[in-house]
């Protein structure tokens, strides 16, 4: 998580939210903040870019053994991203009351109906990951 709020810090510009994946040996595959501002895109969330550049260095859309470790509880789209992608495991740190999809708001990631259900650990640096969108918002 450590890592996450490293890279979420690095973009000041935009919501300060970092994700980074890890493949089933523990080693960083993609590592991503959001860059909505800085690209004009709706989807670039931090856990899509991240999501979309492991991919590309696992040479398949399919992370099984992947963990995915955000700063911020995913949103419904994000939610959905990391399902559809197979990743075995998401660890996050605030929860997001808001927009939240991993059981704040919806619960998209243990959805029954889906074919894949990570296992999730949450509230990981709650405090510090809450205090960057707090302090960002002020």
């Amino acid at each position: 998580m450590r890592r996450a709020i490293e890279v979420a810090s690095a973009f000041p510009e935009d919501v300060p939210v970092g994700a980074v994946l890890y493949d089933p040996q523990g080693q960083e595959l993609a590592a991503a903040g959001n860059e909505r501002e800085a690209t004009g895109d709706p989807t670039a969330h931090a856990e899509i870019l991240a999501l979309r550049r492991a991919s590309v260095l696992a040479g398949s859309w399919r992370l099984e053994g992947c963990t995915l470790v955000v700063t911020l509880e995913p949103c419904t789209m994000c939610a959905g991203a990391l399902v559809l992608a197979r990743v075995s495991t998401l660890v996050f740190g605030a929860w997001e009351p808001k927009t939240g999809a991993v059981g704040s708001l919806w619960d998209v990631v243990r959805d029954r109906r889906l074919n894949h259900r990570p296992a999730v650990y949450s509230s990981v640096l709650e405090a510090e990951c809450a205090a960057l969108v707090r302090d960002f918002f002020r």
